[in-house]
């Protein structure tokens, strides 16, 4: 279902979430952190949500907004929230790519791009988690998902599913190192 393959997308980018945080961390420290690992995660959000993740929420969205505007107007703008954080990730970018090029940037100023990038990717999908999905399971008719589905693309997650791509390779070896360490801490 349409709604189980969003909410687990939601998990996955929890953990590159959490994953940027933990290099920030290593940054705010002034020691390097693996920008390769923040390079794939940047390539990922610039890829995967934006050309798969959001334009299915943005079908859900439409349905949803047939069925109950009062909902949808709950759930306000969420192409715009969208497209802000397209723009947050931008910042992002070009912040990490400033570093690497040993521009003139302040680490605080690093920080304060790459924080604003995690906090509000996680209210956003908060939000949608808390809102926009019950609210849509609550709505749409069988009939609506019958036609999303039809029209939402066969995609693979390029990191999270048995379709990898080559340069998340680094960044799938990261993850599994640290639920690695993590399952050892729990025993």
């Amino acid at each position: 279902m349409i709604i189980e393959r969003l909410s687990q997308e939601h998990r996955n980018i929890e953990k590159l979430l959490a994953i940027l945080e933990r290099e920030l961390e290593v940054f705010d420290r002034g020691n390097r952190p693996d920008y390769e690992v923040i390079r794939a995660v940047i390539s990922y959000f610039e890829v995967y949500p934006e050309v798969f993740h959001h334009p299915q929420e943005d079908l859900v969205f439409a349905k949803l907004r047939t069925r109950d505007p009062v909902a949808a107007a709950k759930v306000g703008d969420l192409a715009g929230e969208h497209h802000k954080g397209a723009e947050r990730l931008r910042r992002v970018a070009r912040a990490v790519e400033n570093v690497l090029a040993d521009a003139e940037v302040l680490r605080q100023d690093v920080d304060t791009i790459v924080r604003d990038f995690i906090v509000h990717e996680r209210h956003h999908m908060m939000m949608e988690d808390r809102d926009f999905i019950p609210a849509a399971l609550k709505a749409l008719k069988p009939e609506d998902w019958t036609e999303i589905a039809s029209a939402v693309t066969g995609h693979k997650d390029p990191l999270f599913s048995d379709v990898t791509e080559e340069r998340f390779d680094a960044l799938r070896a990261h993850i599994l190192r640290l639920e690695q360490e993590a399952e050892a801490e729990r025993k």
